[in-house]
This record gives structure tokens, C-alpha cells and sequence, in this order.
């Protein structure tokens, strides 16, 4: 598919007199009819002829300067129909309004699903286990397990549920309506073996008996089992599902006991939550653990690489701060008398220590803490050869004194989001946003090249690639910066008539001043709206090898600022200043 410039001419020269049929239709993009969705809310984003007014269930609606509009209504729970008219056609919606919460039986019964545990788990012998059920309010609930060991549950007070995460882009942030009538009770086992949970509920006289979806067993501390990372890197998390925030990545080869399991997820001996299918078991092996000596480091004019010698590869992780790079090394003792580190332009110094077994994590660790000369991180790369862990530390850039060329020697990977069959966010008039994207990133190349850069691209036409491979593409290619360039949608319940601006989002604190420093860059020097600067735990904000950002550069779903989206005189100006903004930034922070 053509560019967005290429399209625009098309229809605005070109053909008029398909422009022309195009303005007689009335278009609706968003929702599809049929839709479902838990919000209260729901926008419509379309447009129509300038002339004559849009009416939604007889309501007149505003829309912009060529006639798109995004206005939201409210949903009943249930089924809503919505009637769009225009002189231009009528198109009638259907929208479902799904109830999210549970529903409590009326009569002698378990609220459906309610159960726990809800699949297999495993603890280790004197944790805590914890069950819980919905039920009438009026109930008696208790769980048998096995030796007769019973456990009463009790009625909790109504515990608010938190919304998605989604919900801190639209400030609607807060605790919604909570879960009622649920009973709860904890206990612990000591005897390691298997064993179920027969749940027994009684109510005017009468008893019923449900045994949960889930066993329970109970780990023999003597004879964990060990695994090993098989994926290139293992997606660490603080909990057993992927609503749970990440951690720092394991690198392949790692090792390490399994100390719990929930479902499909193992609890690793340090702390951490992964997948199993990203591991391999490891029958008869010892717990991994490994004692560290020496350090070695060498140093070349973009990169120090520091080299730690184990016994086996044992979980990492990392931390960065403005001017420190903390890597601690799990399950590791420290032996350690000597280490070489000369003078270094990037590091000032760098100091360990050894932090010993914390409640609930039984080994020890050594913390490598790495002074820095400067408050800007440049990239880093981590990963296991045998047994030695190496660590690879990025340099500052050298920026060449000029004028007309100031980016020569940088590389920069522009991402342009989507593509292929990922249309990403729908404007008005149902141009995807693969498309705009892709003229801003092409726009973007041709500035950058202007000012000397080498600019790598992950996609250059109309294709569809992976967020795999384009982090693997800014793994293998070690841009100085990369930059994934979106344009913006809201969720359902979010105000799509009324939000627009320019918002970044980074993940890395390496790339957290150069976020800060382009978007209040663009807002001022272009006087478009803010959005604002996120942390935000996305695909191509998490690639550590470089200052990684993405980049919502206005919202397609937004009426008015579409037409400056879509503008090609704006389009240029933004990629210009975009330019003018990464070279200041380096100058400012190399």
C-alpha cells in the first residue's frame, strides 16, 4: 500500500469525483455492530457530509471542520441499540453491555467459577494457602482437605476490584464496584504429597459438597525441582499470569529451584514468576547455587564489557538509576578479593556487596553496583556464555563538531508501528493508522538522513512484523536511539471526543529524559496539545540494548486532531521538528 502523502493526493487530485462520492456517505468505524463490551460507555467515531446534522438516537451531535465526529453515549446493562442519521444513509449498532461481575446463587450453590484454586498448585511445606468461594450470604462455608483438616471461611466486607491498567490513560483510575458475598479462609500443610479441596457449603438445612477445580501439593523442601530457561530470554514476573508486572528479563541457560506452581507458572527460588513452557525441568539436578571470585572487565571507545565467572548460570537481575547500573546475581556467595577496573570514560567506579537471604527467599545474592560518570545510560546487554555471565555496558556517542551534518556517525531505528494485517487505531474516515505511521517514519528517515544519521527501518512498506522481530531488530542492529511511531485510541470507556495531544512512553530509565525532553519539545514547538509522558511496560519500550521509546504522536480517534494527523504540510513540519528535537536532546545529553 502507498504511503498516506501518496493516498491523500490521490484522492484530493487525482480522482475528486471519487472524493466527491466518498463525502455523500455517511461512515461509521467504531463500533462494529454487534459489539461487546464491560464499560458503561461507548463512543462512535465516523463522519459525514458537512453539510446537514448527524443525529445518534435523536440526538444531535457535534463533529469537526470536515465533518468527523467521536461522541459517547451511555450503555445500559444488556443490549443498546444506537440509530446513526444523515441525510447522506442511516446505520443502525448494536452494542452488548456484559455484566463483569460474578453472579451470587439465590439458592444452595457456588457462585459459578468461584472456586479456589482454580487450577494445580504447589506450596512449600508451612506457606500459607489460601481458599475462597461465592456464596449466598446466609451460608456456612468451610473446605475439607485431606486428614479431616478443616478450614472455616468467613464472610469478608466487600473488597473494591482495581481497573485494568488501561484505565491510567483516561484518569479514570479508580477502585470500581466490589465483589460481595465472598468467603475466605487460610491454613498451611506440612506433609509433603498431594491433596484436594472439598468445599462444603449448608444453608437452611440443607448441604452441598464441591471440590475445587485444583489440587494442592505440597513441595519436598529437600528435593526441589530445578529448571532451566530454554527461551532466549525468560519473561520473569512478579506473579503466576501476565496481569502481573514484568521483571528483569532471564537470559537463556539460567537455573534455578522451583519453589511454588500455579497453573502453567513456576515461582523460581529467588522470587520470580515464569512460564513453563520458557523452561526445561532438569531431573536430578542439585539446587543451583554458585560461589564468585574474580571480575574481569575491558573496555573499547563505545562499549565496556564485564565478564563473571560462576559455577552456574543462577537467575539476574538489574536496576537502573540516573548515574547507577545495579546488577544483583541470585542464589550467588561471594569470595571475592580482588577485582581489576581501570580508569573508564564511562564508569566512575564500581562497587559489590553481599546481600544475604531475605523472608521468603532462602539464597543469598551479590550486588555489583556500577558508578557512572554521567546521569544518561546508553543501552546494555546481557547474557550467559557457559557459565560466564557477560555483561556489555554502552558508551556515550561520539557526535562529530558539525553544522550541516550534526547527526554523522549516529544510528537511529525508526519502528513504524504496525502493518500488513495490524491496522492499529481506525481514524474517522477508516484510514488505519499502519498507514499514517508509516509516512511519518519515512518522513522522519529523510530529515534524519539530512542531518547525517543512519537510520534503520523495521518495516518500509506495508507489511506485517512481529514485536519479536523488531526487538530483535534494535537487539541486533544497537541503534544510539529507537524510535516506534504510533498514533492514538482510547479504550471504550474513554472520552474520544474530547482527547488528543502528543504522549510518550518510555520503560527503561535510560530513555525516560529523552521521553520528557521530546515531548515537551513537540507540544511547544508545534503548540499541540500534551497528553503526557508515561512509563509504560510495551513491547518496544522494553528493548534495553538502546534509549528505547514509543512515540503517540496524536489521536487518530479524535475528530479534530485527525485532520491535523492527516495533513501532509503538518506531516513534514512534524517530522522536521521531531529531527530538530533528537539532535538537541543528544547534544545536550551525550
Amino acid at each position: 500500500m502507498k504511503p498516506l502523502l501518496g493516498l491523500v493526493l490521490l484522492v484530493s487530485i487525482a480522482t475528486p469525483t471519487l472524493a466527491s462520492a466518498q463525502e455523500q456517505t455517511l461512515k461509521v468505524v467504531y463500533p462494529p455492530t454487534n459489539h461487546k463490551t464491560t464499560s458503561d460507555k461507548i463512543f462512535f467515531i465516523g463522519t459525514a457530509p458537512k453539510t446537514g446534522q448527524v443525529f445518534i438516537n435523536g440526538k444531535p451531535i457535534t463533529r469537526s471542520e470536515s465533518g468527523h465526529f467521536a461522541p459517547s453515549f451511555a450503555l445500559q446493562m444488556g443490549e443498546n441499540t444506537f440509530t446513526i442519521r444523515h441525510t447522506s444513509g442511516e446505520i443502525q449498532i448494536k452494542v452488548t453491555r456484559l455484566n463483569n461481575q460474578p453472579e451470587v446463587p439465590q439458592g444452595l450453590a457456588f457462585a459459578k467459577d468461584s472456586l479456589t484454586p482454580k487450577v494445580d498448585i504447589a506450596r512449600l511445606p508451612g506457606e500459607l494457602i489460601c481458599f475462597s468461594a461465592i456464596a449466598p450470604p446466609s451460608a456456612t462455608v468451610s473446605v475439607k482437605l485431606a486428614q479431616n483438616k478443616q478450614v472455616p471461611l468467613v464472610l469478608q466486607p466487600p473488597q473494591p476490584q482495581l481497573p485494568s491498567n488501561a484505565s491510567a490513560l483516561t484518569g479514570t483510575n479508580q477502585p470500581q464496584k466490589a465483589i460481595k458475598y465472598e468467603y475466605s479462609g487460610c491454613t498451611t500443610l506440612e506433609a509433603p504429597g498431594e491433596v484436594s479441596a472439598a468445599y462444603q457449603l449448608k444453608l437452611n438445612g440443607e448441604t452441598i459438597t464441591e471440590e475445587a477445580p485444583g489440587k494442592i501439593s505440597v513441595l519436598q523442601p529437600s528435593s526441589l525441582p530445578v529448571v532451566e530457561v530454554s527461551a532466549s530470554f525468560g519473561v520473569a514476573r512478579t506473579g503466576p499470569s501476565t496481569n502481573y508486572s514484568r521483571l528483569t528479563p532471564l537470559p537463556k541457560g539460567t537455573r534455578s529451584a522451583v519453589t511454588g506452581k500455579t497453573g502453567e507458572w513456576l515461582r523460581l527460588e529467588y522470587g520470580a514468576w515464569i512460564k513453563s513452557s520458557e523452561t526445561v525441568s532438569l531431573p536430578n539436578a542439585i539446587i543451583p547455587s554458585t560461589i564468585i571470585r574474580s571480575v574481569a572487565s575491558s573496555q573499547s571507545q563505545t562499549e565496556t564489557l564485564v565478564s563473571f565467572p560462576l559455577q552456574t548460570p543462577v537467575p539476574v537481575s538489574v536496576k537502573q538509576d540516573s548515574d547507577k547500573f545495579t546488577l544483583t546475581l541470585h542464589n550467588t556467595t561471594a569470595q571475592t578479593d580482588t577485582i581489576p577496573f581501570n580508569d573508564n570514560p564511562f564508569i566512575y567506579r564500581m562497587d559489590w556487596q553481599q546481600i544475604p537471604p531475605s523472608p521468603g527467599i532462602n539464597s543469598p545474592a551479590v550486588q555489583y553496583i556500577f558508578n557512572l560518570k554521567k546521569n544518561q545510560q546508553w543501552g546494555y546487554k546481557l547474557g550467559y556464555e557457559g557459565t560466564t555471565l557477560k555483561l556489555k555496558l554502552r558508551h556515550p556517542p561520539q557526535l562529530r563538531r558539525s553544522i550541516r551534518k550534526p547527526l554523522s556517525g549516529i544510528k537511529i531505528l525508526i519502528d513504524p508501528g504496525h502493518g500488513g494485517k495490524e491496522l492499529g487505531a481506525v481514524g474517522p474516515t477508516g484510514l488505519p493508522e499502519k498507514d499514517v505511521n508509516l509516512t511519518i517514519s519515512k518522513l522522519l528517515r529523510e530529515q534524519l538522513v539530512k542531518r547525517g544519521a543512519t537510520v534503520v527501518m523495521t518495516r518500509e512498506d506495508d507489511k506485517f512484523v512481529s514485536l519479536g522481530d523488531r526487538q530483535l531488530i534494535i537487539a541486533n542492529e544497537e541503534p544510539t536511539l529507537a524510535l516506534s511511531v504510533h498514533y492514538n485510541a482510547l479504550p471504550d470507556y474513554g472520552d474520544a471526543e474530547n482527547t488528543k495531544g502528543i504522549g510518550m512512553f518510555w520503560y527503561h530509565p535510560q530513555a525516560h529524559t529523552l521521553a520528557v525532553f521530546l515531548h515537551n519539545y513537540l507540544v511547544k514547538k508545534l503548540n499541540r496539545p500534551s497528553y503526557g509522558v508515561f512509563w509504560n511496560n510495551l513491547a518496544l519500550t522494553r528493548p534495553e540494548a538502546s534509549p528505547s521509546l514509543l512515540l503517540e504522536l496524536g489521536f487518530m480517534s479524535n475528530p479534530q486532531e485527525f485532520e491535523w494527523v492527516t495533513n501532509p504540510k503538518k506531516q513534514k513540519k512534524l517530522a522536521r521538528t521531531l529531527a530538530d528535537g533528537i539532535v538537541k536532546w543528544l547534544k545536550n545529553n551525550r
